[in-house]
């Protein structure tokens, strides 16, 4: 118990409203000073204590160091590049709504919002900074200082941070929803969520103590106005997917600070997943108590996409109180999820929400797929299964790339399995506004998937160092002790799947590298300094264990032969084809038969040879395989396909291929069946 009670950010807020008021008035100069000065030295003893009192958490099996730095080549670094530079950094001024929103709430005429327009800050800056932390780009931080500065700036005196007038803060309702400005119910705890996320991700990049504060502030209106037997509850405010996704942020936030009351709000959040209405229906998705027996996540209340963000929360109230009950919740609808949502390009969800049914036709959108991404990456800190290591990549290379423009001008809304693309300002051109033409909710958010890299590519745990990422670059990081080591990849990958990794520590040092050996890759050899590694088996890490010592040299050689998921249900009679972690597309561009003529290709011996290079835009990888009738289908990788506007599939006519069932001992639809096991740990001389 503390001995004396901390001001919360509300209370200090009103005294600085206070003191400022004053002295704009030109009346008592002396006293707003005072206030002033009070306030600002009662804001720096409660981030002191703060600082020092972070939430009492534990931590996650593997974890990213926050001295970790990245330095990439090959086609994503491309990808960051285009992205950093033709949207991050122009953005919010192509757009300037995405803060005059904020600015303008309470100002007559009121702006036309969609329900969802606060949460387009939140996302862009999430996104920004975890493409920050890959990157280091420094005009991208500088860029990223004002913009977090401006935002803040954007805070009213109670806390809040959206774009609705004062009477419908957070109540779920607002008069000026939709095209026609016309009275409707908003996704406003929704906005706050991003807005929290975004904030948190800076200040744990940067240690910017007004983004922390900020994100208080919006913990304390929540508190204040949820917290306890207080009337409506959250779950009261409606679209619940959406509105109760803030039992994630403020987790993080009690992480960040040690305030019980952001931690009691999220249980009493968690609580309320379970609330029904006065007819006895579910308000909400019961993300807590369905995760039982065999029930799917598709067969519950809400299985929209924007119900990953509460599941979220579960995973984090497992770190903050130990109880088992929320991380086995949380594992039980990933593998759902992984199970009967996720389509053969990376992608998750059909039309929105999760269908039970891999093959539906439904839009794959582009926010569904980040919430996903950024489940899986969550799903692997906590459980350290190479599954989710091998998902993140498959999405990434496939969906995560084919989301975006090679230029990085332009993101998708929808990155069908098979189709055509479409800029999202073409497909969801209805959320455009006046000052916001580009936003949408998939603008703003795609450049998360590239970002989330820095999740996952490279991972410490209490032994050593984990090593997921193959393509070629520098990987440094520091381990549990503080001691530096870093990684110099060498490869083609993903077009090859020959990679040498040479490591780099001051001094000879003894750790654990656990090296992913993906699901796909049926027969992989590895050698360090010449000398080969045993036990190598795919749905694992192998672990290395030894002094390594400066210029160390390990050798991978990943099987990239081809592998196949047989098609049921929509794609009955059809295969999609994978080279490594790579889906294989026909697209029109390369090939002189149109789709309905695509000959079938027959999976005995097939192989493919380096295609010859084709005007325009070149594709990460491009072959040409024998067909039937003595004809040649070229393929190329998914990310590539259809970028031209032509029409691509990834769906083909493959003969002789042998279908494989789903699950958690028998793990991919692959041609060939693999069951996990422990990683064996290889000590080496």
């Amino acid at each position: 118990m503390r001995a004396k009670r901390k001001m919360n950010t509300t209370e200090l807020a009103g005294k600085i409203g206070l003191g400022t008021a004053i002295f704009r008035n030109g009346r008592g100069r002396s006293q707003a000073l005072l206030l002033l000065a009070s306030a600002l030295l009662l804001a720096d003893i409660r981030w002191q204590a703060s600082a020092a009192e972070p939430g009492r958490v534990k931590r996650p099996g593997f974890e990213r160091a926050p001295e970790t730095r990245l330095e990439l080549g090959g086609p994503v670094a491309a990808y960051l590049g285009g992205v950093t530079r033709q949207w991050l950094l122009v953005a919010p001024d192509s757009n300037p709504g995405m803060l005059e929103m904020f600015r303008d709430r309470d100002r007559m005429p009121r702006r036309a919002l969609e329900p969802w327009a606060g949460e387009f800050a939140g996302k862009y800056l999430t996104g920004a900074v975890q493409v920050y932390r890959v990157t280091h780009d420094e005009a991208l931080r500088a860029y990223l200082t004002g913009f977090v500065r401006e935002l803040c700036r954007l805070q009213a005196d109670d806390g809040y941070l959206g774009p609705w007038p004062r009477d419908s803060r957070l109540t779920g309702t607002a008069p000026n929803v939709g095209k026609q400005g016309t009275p409707g119910r908003t996704w406003d705890a929704w906005g706050h969520y991003h807005g929290m996320v975004g904030l948190l991700a800076w200040h744990d990049e940067t240690g910017d103590r007004l983004a922390l504060q900020t994100a208080a502030r919006i913990g304390d209106l929540f508190c204040a106005r949820f917290l306890g037997d207080r009337k409506p509850r959250l779950v009261d405010t409606g679209w619940t997917e959406m509105n109760l996704a803030p039992v994630h942020s403020l987790c993080l936030l009690y992480r960040a600070t040690g305030e019980p009351r952001y931690l009691s709000l999220a249980r009493q959040i968690a609580e309320e997943f379970a609330a029904t209405g006065a007819d006895g229906k579910p308000l909400a998705g019961d993300y807590l108590n369905a995760a039982t027996g065999t029930r799917e996540y598709f067969e519950t209340p809400k299985p929209r996409w924007e119900s990953l963000h509460p599941i979220l929360g579960l995973v984090e109230l497992y770190y903050a109180t130990g109880e088992e009950r929320y991380r086995n919740a949380f594992e039980h609808w990933w593998w759902s999820m992984v199970k009967l949502d996720r389509h053969n390009n990376g992608g998750f969800s059909s039309g929105e929400q999760a269908q039970g049914n891999p093959y539906h036709p439904g839009a794959i959108e582009t926010c569904c797929t980040i919430a996903w991404m950024t489940m899986t990456a969550e799903m692997l800190q906590l459980t350290g299964n190479s599954v989710a290591a091998d998902e993140l990549e498959l999405s990434l290379l496939n969906s995560g790339l084919g989301m975006h423009s090679p230029t990085g001008r332009w993101a998708t809304y929808n990155t069908p399995m098979e189709g055509v693309r479409r800029a999202s300002a073409h497909d969801i051109v209805f959320q455009a506004r006046e000052g916001t033409p580009e936003l949408n909710c998939c603008s703003v958010n795609s450049a998360r998937g590239l970002g989330l890299l820095s999740e996952w590519a490279i991972l410490r745990d209490a032994a050593g160092v984990i090593l997921n990422w193959y393509g070629a670059g520098t990987l440094e990081t520091v381990l549990a002790d503080r001691r530096k080591v870093g990684f110099r990849v060498t490869s083609d990958y993903p077009r090859e799947g020959r990679i040498r990794i040479t490591v780099s520590v001051e001094k000879p040092t003894r750790f654990a590298l656990r090296l992913r050996i993906p699901y796909w890759s049926a027969t992989t050899r590895v050698t360090v300094n010449g000398e080969n590694a045993n036990d190598v088996k795919p749905v694992r890490y192998l672990v290395l264990e030894r002094e390594w010592r400066p210029g160390d040299v390990i050798d991978l050689d990943l099987d990239f032969s081809l592998h196949y998921w047989v098609g049921e249900r929509e794609c009955e009679g059809k295969v999609s084809i994978f080279r490594g972690p790579v889906l294989l597309a026909y697209d029109r561009r390369f090939n002189p038969m149109d789709p309905a003529d695509v000959p079938a290709l027959d999976a005995r011996g097939l192989q493919g040879r380096p295609g010859a290079p084709a005007g325009g835009q070149q594709p990460i990888v491009k072959l040409d395989f024998p067909a039937e009738n003595g004809l040649k289908v070229t393929l190329c990788d998914f990310a590539s396909a259809g970028h031209g506007g032509t029409p691509y599939l990834t769906w083909l006519r493959v003969k002789n291929v042998k279908p494989t069932p789903f699950g958690r001992d028998n793990l991919l639809r692959s041609g060939r069946t693999v069951s996990p096991g422990p990683s064996p740990t290889v000590t080496l001389p």
